[in-house]
């Protein structure tokens, strides 16, 4: 895909980064991104062609597959680096006051660490980047709320890399941004995809309400449903950043990646919140070996059709698999 040329924004209030040094050595056209949750899993994915790590800990980044301690976060770094392969820190966290007095410490923790981006959605993040002189390439994170070219290259004038489209995009539109995008917009082909956040701890207060000690983190498995539609099972938990609510169908764009490679859209996400262990891995290997035949110009139908039925069985049984709103009219969504 061809970028535009993308000038810095008249009277900005922020600076150029100077980029560090990429330990990557990235060579595939595509882009394979693979959440991990773990220093094991991490090896494996490594091993199964993912291209970069997504890692991050428990105060600034959201909805990760694990969160991961300073120790976890260095050793999987090493790793990649040592493979000529990228980490990607989350940073997507809403930063609150509390946070964000914690905030230049573990910056300064990547910085020397050296990992290659991170994610971020809130912009004082980005002024405390630029301003103070961080040499921590960034994409821009703001989950859901991402949705047009013109938002994601305000922020590459910023100095963004990158961003991470909204899960909730048709193709269409993605046809469109496509058209106008300076910078790369990574695509969830693979995983839970969240439709709802907020910092109210909503599960708690129900909790309150009908005074009971029920678990609230992801491992407890809540579902809600909507009255008129029983068929409809919400993924919901809570954590330190509030409460999570994610769509009905995981999704699989196994059989749409041929037309996500010819609109452009390179960087490919994996995301394994609800796939755990060596079952995410085995999926990153049937994934990589899909890419492998975008690029060649060999993924048929019948061939991507089979590589789907193998992603299906190792999906964890319970939770539905769709293309979410990719194939849906525009037109249609309220």
């Amino acid at each position: 895909m061809r970028y535009k040329t993308v000038t810095p924004l008249p009277n900005s209030v922020f600076f150029s980064l100077k980029m560090p040094l990429n330990h990557a050595i990235i060579e595939n056209m595509i882009k394979l991104i693979a959440t991990a949750e773990s220093v094991e899993q991490a090896k494996g994915l490594l091993d199964a062609g993912v291209d970069s790590l997504y890692i991050g800990d428990e105060r600034f980044a959201l909805r990760l597959a694990e969160p991961l301690s300073k120790e976890e976060i260095t050793e999987i770094t090493r790793l990649a680096h040592e493979a000529g392969k990228e980490v990607i820190v989350g940073l997507n966290a809403i930063m609150h006051v509390e946070k964000m007095k914690d905030l230049r410490s573990y910056l300064d923790f990547l910085q020397e660490l050296g990992v290659d981006q991170i994610t971020v959605g809130d912009a004082g993040v980005i002024q405390v980047l630029q301003t103070e002189g961080y040499q921590l390439p960034f994409i821009y994170d703001a989950s859901t709320m991402v949705v047009s070219a013109r938002q994601v290259n305000f922020w590459a004038r910023q100095g963004a890399e990158g961003a991470v489209l909204a899960r909730e995009l048709p193709k269409p539109e993605l046809e469109a941004m496509a058209e106008e995008l300076v910078v790369p917009g990574e695509i969830l082909v693979y995983g839970a995809s969240v439709i709802h956040h907020s910092l109210r701890p909503l599960l708690q207060n129900y909790y309150n309400f009908i005074q009971t000690d029920e678990k609230k983190d992801r491992a407890s498995g809540h579902f809600l449903s909507e009255p008129k539609d029983k068929e409809t099972h919400y993924s919901i938990f809570e954590d330190e950043h509030g409460t999570h609510i994610y769509a009905t169908d995981d999704l699989d764009m196994m059989n749409e990646l041929t037309d996500l490679k010819a609109m452009g859209y390179e960087h490919w996400k994996l995301d394994g919140i609800f796939t755990r262990g060596e079952a995410f891995v085995e999926i990153a290997k049937i994934f990589n070996e899909a890419r492998k035949l975008v690029e060649a110009g060999e993924l048929t139908a019948d061939k991507a059709f089979m590589l789907d039925e193998q992603v299906r069985k190792l999906h964890p049984v319970g939770r539905t698999l769709g293309t979410g709103f990719y194939n849906v009219d525009p037109d249609t969504i309220k």
